[in-house]
C-alpha cells in the first residue's frame, strides 16, 4: 500500500520506517524535504530526503516530498506534524487529494511558546481530531497512536506488558480497518480501546499534560497505561 505520511519529524520517520520494514510504500513530507531538522539538545534530525535516499538505498519503497506530493501519493494518510501546524500542512495539499481517505491524525495540540511543559493550545470543548474532521468532511479521520512516544508506537513489546491503545472518530469501517491493518498488523498492538465518535480526540490530546508529568517524574518517554475494569 501507498502511504503517505504529512511530516518528516521524529515521529515521522520512526513509524515510516517500520511501515516499509512491513512491507509498504512510504512517502514522508515537508515544506523543504532537503532542509534537516535541528532538535536543539538531541542532535539534528536527517533531512527527509536523506531519510528516503538511506531506506531506498536499501531496497525498500521510500520517498520524500513536500506535503501535497505525500497526499497525492497516499491511499493512506498519516498526520503526524506538529498539532498546531497540522492544518496549514493539510492545506498545503489539493482538497481532492484527502477527502475520501482514511487519515490517520496522531498529533496533539501542544503549545512551547510558553516553554516547559508545554499547554494544549485548544482542549475541553475541541481538539485538533475534531478540527481536521470538520476541515475535511468526506476524509475518515481517526485520531490513535497519540498518546505514545514514536518509540513505542512501533514496537509497543519494549514494554515488558500488554498496554492499551485508544482510537476514536466517525467512521466505524475505517477505525475497524486502522486498528486490524495498522496497529494490529503493522506495529504490533494487542489491546485497543475503541472511545468512540472523533470527539473523544478531545480525551486523548488531554492526557497528554498527564503523560508529560509521568515522563517527567519517571524519568523515560517509554511508558503507556493499562486500563484494568472489575469483574
Amino acid at each position: 500500500m501507498n502511504i503517505g505520511i504529512i511530516g518528516s519529524g521524529t515521529v515521522a520517520q520512526t513509524l515510516g520506517d517500520r511501515l516499509l520494514t512491513a512491507g509498504e510504500a512510504v512517502m514522508i513530507s515537508a515544506r523543504d524535504p532537503d532542509l534537516p531538522k535541528d532538535l536543539g539538545q538531541r542532535g539534528i534530525l536527517p533531512a527527509a530526503s536523506v531519510w528516503a535516499t538511506l531506506n531506498f538505498d536499501q531496497g525498500r519503497e521510500a520517498a520524500a516530498g513536500v506535503f501535497a506530493e505525500a497526499a497525492a501519493f497516499g491511499e493512506l494518510l498519516i498526520n503526524a506534524t506538529v498539532g498546531t501546524a497540522s492544518l496549514a500542512a493539510l492545506g498545503a495539499a489539493d482538497r481532492a487529494d484527502i477527502e475520501g481517505k482514511i487519515l490517520v491524525d496522531l498529533s496533539n495540540p501542544l503549545d512551547f511558546s510558553h516553554g516547559m511543559p508545554p499547554l494544549l493550545a485548544f482542549c475541553n470543548d475541541d481538539s485538533l481530531g475534531e478540527r481536521i474532521q470538520a476541515t475535511y468532511a468526506g476524509a475518515r479521520v481517526v485520531k490513535a497512536l497519540n498518546t505514545v512516544t514514536a518509540a513505542v508506537m512501533v514496537d509497543p513489546g519494549r514494554l515488558g506488558e500488554e498496554t492499551d491503545l485508544f482510537v476514536a472518530g466517525n467512521d466505524a469501517a475505517a477505525k475497524s480497518w486502522v486498528t486490524e491493518h495498522v496497529l494490529e498488523g503493522w506495529l504490533g498492538w494487542s489491546r485497543i480501546v475503541d472511545l468512540g465518535d472523533i470527539t473523544a480526540a478531545r480525551a486523548t490530546e488531554m492526557y497528554l499534560p498527564l503523560w508529560l508529568r509521568l515522563m517527567g517524574a519517571t524519568g523515560t518517554p517509554l511508558l503507556n497505561v493499562k486500563l484494568v475494569v472489575a469483574a
